[in-house]
């Protein structure tokens, strides 16, 4: 957004800059008194009934809310309701707050007022602009912008006495925050577009193998050799596509949950693909992981394949890159590659024990958590970008908000909404966007990241296939699977 002017700031005086002010985290005496409704803990907000909430968001003569509570009530608040009904009510709170400065002593604060809601307002479409897609919360938006402007109507005039230059100040920050809204819906618009086309059909379950290829033919070391230069081109992609997630897609985790739960449709699902789609770059980095390995026709030269992702895995690491990290250990321990023992036999496996001794699942993961607190602080207090880059593994930062919603109540015995789950909630994910913004420092190098992204990708079936070409079954179940395989592969001949 541009700055905006000095005459609009001095309009929204020094308690509402947007920044958090002392004495400013309760709200005081609001529209019906709903602050009674508030149930505060050591300072801190950790309950409270919805309308409370929603007054407490609005902003009055001589208070503006916390930025963190703005952020945490936005976010949270489309549990409970869509987003154009928190503003069709935010909108009666304003007319509510009016009635009573009408009837008060504090007439020349007026002015002060209206430059809060567009400051609030401001905060809002920048957040979470897709909130305003849908054509009703930007119906809403325009109503309430335009009882801010129109102060020259006879029944607003009361309420906005605005000299014409103050006047034309909010409406021009109200056409810079409509300008930004615009184009921040287009942009996302036109990504969403180019996402359906680049889904990968959902049948597609790649080659089927009969033979191995040639052994000439290019694979991963024939594209880059060197694991750190993997590792950062793997790091690109990754800050890549977890910049497309946003705030609201991650809190689809719990509104589609809860849609569920009730036999109500109140998650957007459409909302849920960006999700998907990065979920399903982890899986498609594990499997071109045991596609490099198991399509390599020599022993000698698959135990190299193996210590060079050991290798890449580990840079992975070393550059706070956990989500490939875990996906490189993934596709190593998928069953076809996981099997050979002989080429196994020959791998160097020292670094690749550390690595899996990160990532074990035991007691909730707690060495990984370890090592992402670790990363997390070295981000904090980088000087450069490359220290702060913190990519944790996604699956199991979703199950965390998944989990943290299960375990805790939506609402409290009283009738009062848990807003303590919900600033938890609002954290990990606050931290996580934080995560997401970080300019990854690496030259991009093309055309690992093209190997990387279009390597053609083996099928489960075709791995085990070419595992077994490898090397032959060894038990009785792998001998039955391998004739199995076989038989299909006759069959569609």
């Amino acid at each position: 957004m541009p700055q905006t002017s000095v005459v609009f700031s001095s309009i929204l005086g020094p308690s509402c800059s947007g920044q958090v002010q002392p004495g400013m985290g309760e709200r005081g005496g609001g529209a019906g008194g709903g602050s009674g409704d508030l149930i505060f803990q050591d300072g801190h907000l950790i309950s409270g009934s919805l309308e409370a909430l929603m007054e407490h968001l609005v902003p009055t003569v001589d208070y503006y809310p916390d930025r963190t509570y703005i952020f945490t009530f936005l976010l949270s608040s489309r549990v409970f309701m869509p987003p154009h009904d928190l503003l069709a009510r935010v909108g009666q709170i304003c007319v509510e707050q009016k009635q009573q400065l009408e009837a008060g002593p504090e007439k020349a604060k007026l002015k002060s007022f209206s430059a809060k809601i567009v400051q609030l307002l401001k905060e809002w479409t920048e957040a979470f602009p897709y909130d305003f897609q849908d054509e009703k919360a930007m119906a809403e938006l325009k109503a309430i912008t335009h009882r801010v402007t129109q102060c020259d109507e006879p029944m607003l005039a009361p309420l906005l006495p605005l000299t014409p230059q103050e006047n034309g100040t909010v409406k021009k920050a109200i056409a810079q925050m409509t300008q930004s809204l615009l184009l921040s819906l287009a942009a996302r618009s036109q990504l969403q577009e180019l996402r359906e086309k680049l889904r990968p059909p959902a049948v597609d379950k790649g080659p089927i193998l009969k033979t191995k290829p040639p052994a000439a033919q290019k694979d991963i070391l024939g594209v880059c050799c060197d694991p750190l230069v993997l590792a950062q081109q793997l790091t690109h992609i990754e800050l890549d596509r977890v910049s497309s997630i946003y705030p609201e897609d991650l809190m689809q985790i719990v509104s589609h949950m809860d849609s569920l739960d009730n036999h109500r449709c109140r998650g957007d699902l459409t909302k849920t693909y960006s999700l998907e789609a990065y979920d399903n770059w982890f899986n498609c980095l594990s499997m071109l992981v045991a596609t490099e390995v198991c399509r390599v026709v020599k022993k000698k030269h698959r135990t190299r394949m193996l210590e060079f992702f050991i290798d890449v895995a580990r840079e992975c690491f070393n550059i706070g890159n956990f989500n490939s990290m875990m996906a490189i250990i993934s596709g190593m321990n998928l069953s076809p590659v996981a099997r050979l023992k002989k080429t196994w036999s020959k791998v160097k496996t020292a670094k690749f024990d550390v690595l899996e001794h990160h990532m074990d699942p035991s007691s909730n993961f707690c060495n990984y958590r370890t090592a992402l607190q670790g990363a997390t602080q070295r981000s904090q207090m980088a000087n450069s970008s490359r220290e702060k880059i913190v990519i944790p593994v996604f699956n199991l930062f979703v199950k965390d908000i998944y989990f943290l919603h299960k375990i805790h109540t939506n609402h409290l015995p009283n009738g009062h909404i848990n807003f303590k789950k919900f600033w938890e909630i609002s954290r990990q994910i606050h931290e996580f966007m934080t995560w997401t913004q970080v300019e990854c420092p690496f030259e991009k190098d093309k055309k690992i990241q093209s190997y990387l992204l279009t390597a053609p990708i083996y099928s489960e079936e075709a791995l085990f296939v070419a595992s077994f070409e490898s090397e032959g079954p060894e038990n009785h179940m792998e001998k039955d699977s391998w004739k199995t395989l076989r038989t299909t592969l006759l069959n569609r001949a």
